[in-house]
């Protein structure tokens, strides 16, 4: 069948769309009144700049199309964030900081997830220009403040670190082709696959990667990962980072999770990861990524999140949908002035067209707008 949509692709219908858009529109402003710029970045580029300083992590999910006019290679965004860090480093070029927001579609070459589509609506907000732990502080505050307004609330925020296990790869002298399985291990909590890639690595080390895994839950994971991981100047800093956030915040939910790498290629110190509605997953990821802007001729600190709408819709109870007035009676004097002003008022009105009797309740449409005795007035629609 020709109309049939690609797997994990799909229409988003009146409904959903007017949830979506509503969504879209409070939460774009949320962001402007915490002083976030709104930029609007392409959807296709050049291949080498959509990836430059995302590492590989968007490798494999990046569609790729030659361009008919140039002859090079491009992609459909697969993430917005290294596009707006672009923006940051080389369009804009302020001194200062740079708060800076987003909204659109980005397109995956294969679903994160069995129930993932591949067609994210991404939405973010990203600080530049800052490198103390207050713009991480304000920019988690802020994604607590988005799930409450989206009505979805917040169950807990999961903070980790992407320096420890930098530091503990550092530490272990493993080679870059190890590096990775490591990594996958850890994501997984794979422990037997940890202790086979860890053999010959020095007791103390071992020992620190084998633990990350189990560092998980409430402030007393730091305590614990003090003791269990070796010493060393970058895991200290690491854990007093994490630690002194967890203070700025200690209004949140927050928990602790220090072997979640979600985005370590690219990130540089903290990540977290933010949970709530019904979902089993996290609706929200961010960090630091302060590297990021150096790919692109000029460093500066960075950190953000950024969501997935659609997913965050569906946690959301659909809202109640004003019915729409059914105008007829097109030509009749007054008509127009009568219906300019209802739409004034917010009111949806849809004009009559001839011999779609009996269909208009589909349409959305419960209330009639009719000429009685010289004025016009809306009634509820009868037989329709």
């Amino acid at each position: 069948m020709r109309w049939v949509l690609p797997e994990y692709i799909q229409d988003a219908l009146p409904a959903e769309a007017a949830k979506l858009e509503d969504l879209r529109r409070r939460l774009l402003d949320t962001f402007r009144l915490n002083g976030y710029q709104l930029v609007a970045p392409p959807l296709l580029e050049y291949l080498e700049s959509l990836l430059t300083g995302a590492g590989q992590d968007l490798q494999l999910k990046t569609l790729k199309l030659v361009d008919q006019l140039s002859g090079r290679t491009m992609g459909v965004r697969a993430d917005i964030t290294p596009q707006v860090a672009r923006i940051d480093a080389h369009l804009l070029n302020r001194k200062g900081v740079t708060r800076l927001c987003y909204c659109g579609t980005v397109a995956h070459a294969v679903p994160s997830s069995l129930t993932a589509t591949r067609e994210p609506l991404q939405l973010g907000a990203e600080i530049y220009g800052h490198a103390g732990l207050e713009a991480d502080a304000e920019v988690i505050r802020l994604l607590a403040e988005v799930l409450s307004i989206a009505g979805v609330g917040t169950s807990r925020i999961d903070l980790g670190h992407v320096g420890l296990f930098k530091a503990l790869v550092r530490l272990s002298g493993l080679s870059a082709d190890r590096e990775e399985p490591l990594f996958d291990c850890l994501q997984s909590k794979d422990l037997p696959g940890l202790q086979d890639l860890l053999r010959g690595v020095p007791e103390a080390v071992r020992q620190g990667l084998l633990a990350l895994p189990t560092l998980y839950g409430d402030a007393g994971v730091l305590s614990k990962a003090r003791g269990l991981l070796p010493e060393d100047a970058e895991i200290r800093s690491a854990l007093d980072d994490l630690e002194a956030l967890a203070a700025a915040l200690a209004d949140l939910p927050i928990s602790f999770d220090l072997a979640d790498l979600r985005g370590y290629h690219y990130h540089s110190g903290v990540v977290f990861a933010a949970y709530g509605g019904r979902s089993p997953v996290a609706l929200a990821l961010g960090g630091r990524y302060d590297s990021v802007g150096r790919a692109f001729g000029r460093g500066r600190p960075a950190t953000g999140f950024s969501l997935d709408l659609r997913e965050l819709a569906a946690q959301v109870a659909d809202p109640v949908q004003a019915g729409a007035i059914l105008a007829s009676g097109a030509g009749s004097d007054g008509f127009r002035e009568a219906v300019a002003a209802l739409r004034e008022a917010g009111e949806s009105v849809v004009i009559e067209l001839p011999g779609h009797e009996g269909t208009w309740r589909e349409a959305g449409c419960d209330r009639r707008l009719v000429l009685r005795g010289g004025a016009w007035q809306v009634e509820p629609l009868q037989g329709e």
